[in-house]
């Protein structure tokens, strides 16, 4: 296990020198193409009601949008490494950024769902193209190591979740078809910002296969890390895409509580998780953070309509300490790069994505309107107790995040 500081990780605070503030324009333009980039995640939050109403379809089949993005964008995990190391990170960028804006302009002009179920799946390739490239561009490229281009990355992301559903109930409330169209220009213009002020960035050393992502699994703890985020991942995205049918809110009110919640999600995965990790340990932020999750979304699945909507904008809190810590697991547990350890990582996550949002519809239509909470509170638990069995495989990257007090004794608070 390693002991202390990453050296590169020195001055990552947030203004201070090489600190999360001060990054050169190249870094700016890849973050701010990323908060658009995840964006088109909760885009749709708000207007799913609004979807099926429009297209004339059941909420199963509205799932579907979920299901098929983030399917395409597991798969092209395998795809994304082998890509950028034979044409490098900013072509790589600048592909999926095109991919985007054409599958997000075709989804706004379709006549059935499953036309845009097919454009939304488009959208996933060229977003898996990007977001993960996205994250090595920015890990390469930032000042200040390491730590400061994680809080820059988990900025974009939590800025992105918090501003989607916003955009999307602003244009969708017009027509469920602008948000898409939206979209497409904004991620045009982080088109033109890459290309005018990102370099190319240097070329791996070894160009990497398709299985390299998958090799790297053998490492019992990343393996362990994409195991338990898998579970995890379950219960996200079942808040984010089955809650929006539960509330049966307008698209702007809907809107607003994602917003709330996405801001939430953005506080504490820069401002909150770092001050927590450095107090109680990684691992002991992720297991309580998961369990404090699945209580949530009992209450989600339990309480009355006010308190359902508290609970969704709660989970925020939870999701975004949970997202820094499975990132900074999935970039240093391993030996592999960091490129292929963080495209094996998100192979076996998203596929979590992929089957909530559909399996949550069908427990329902199953059964009744608690029992995907039920489910999704479990998967969370499931979550901490890999973390909790698994804890001396991933206490490499967590040695980095021990409380204080531990590092001083030279003794992992893991061991117990």
């Amino acid at each position: 296990m390693r002991q202390g500081k990453d050296p590169l990780d020195e001055g990552a605070g947030i203004g201070g020198a090489g600190g999360l503030l001060r990054q050169p324009r190249a870094v700016w333009a890849t973050a701010g193409a990323s908060v658009v980039a995840f964006m088109g995640i909760g885009l749709v939050d708000p207007i799913l009601p609004s979807i099926a109403k429009g297209l004339d379809a059941t909420p199963s089949q509205v799932s579907l949008l979920f299901t098929s993005y983030f399917l395409i964008t597991a798969v092209a995990m395998l795809v994304t490494g082998f890509v950028s190391s034979r044409i490098g990170g900013r072509k790589t960028l600048l592909v999926g950024l095109a991919l985007v804006v054409v599958f997000a302009a075709l989804a706004g002009t379709s006549n059935s769902v499953g036309e845009l179920v097919g454009f939304r799946a488009g959208w996933g390739l060229g977003n898996a193209l990007f977001v993960s490239t996205a994250l090595a561009v920015i890990v390469g490229a930032a000042a200040g190591g390491s730590a400061a281009a994680i809080l820059l990355y988990e900025s974009a992301l939590g800025l992105g979740m918090a501003c989607g559903p916003l955009l999307g109930a602003v244009l969708g409330d017009a027509k469920w078809r602008y948000p898409f169209f939206g979209t497409a220009a904004l991620m045009a213009i982080g088109f033109v910002a890459i290309t005018a002020f990102l370099k190319e960035q240097p070329r791996p050393s070894r160009k990497t296969s398709l299985l390299d992502p998958v090799k790297a699994l053998g490492h019992g703890g990343l393996a362990s890390a994409a195991a338990s985020a898998f579970f995890y991942n379950y219960a996200f995205f079942t808040v984010l895409a089955f809650t929006p049918f539960v509330l049966n809110m307008s698209p702007y009110k809907s809107g607003g509580v994602f917003f709330a919640w996405g801001v939430l999600l953005a506080v504490f995965s820069v401002l909150v998780a770092p001050r927590l990790q450095e107090r109680f340990g990684s691992l002991k932020v992720l297991g309580g953070s998961l369990v404090l999750l699945a209580a949530d979304l009992l209450v989600l699945g339990y309480g009355n309509h006010t308190t359902a909507v508290a609970a969704t904008i709660a989970s925020g809190a939870f999701i975004g300490l949970n997202n820094t810590v499975y990132t900074e697991l999935a970039l240093g547990v391993s030996d592999a790069p960091r490129p292929v350890a963080s495209a094996g990582y998100n192979f076996v996550r998203w596929f979590a994505a992929a089957a909530a949002p559909y399996f949550a519809q069908k427990i329902e239509e199953w059964s009744d309107i608690h029992v995907p909470f039920v489910v999704a509170a479990g998967a969370a638990v499931l979550g901490a107790v890999i973390v909790w069995a698994r804890r001396a495989s991933l206490t490499r990257e967590a040695g980095e995040r021990q409380p204080a007090h531990a590092a001083e004794d030279g003794v992992s608070v893991f061991a117990d």
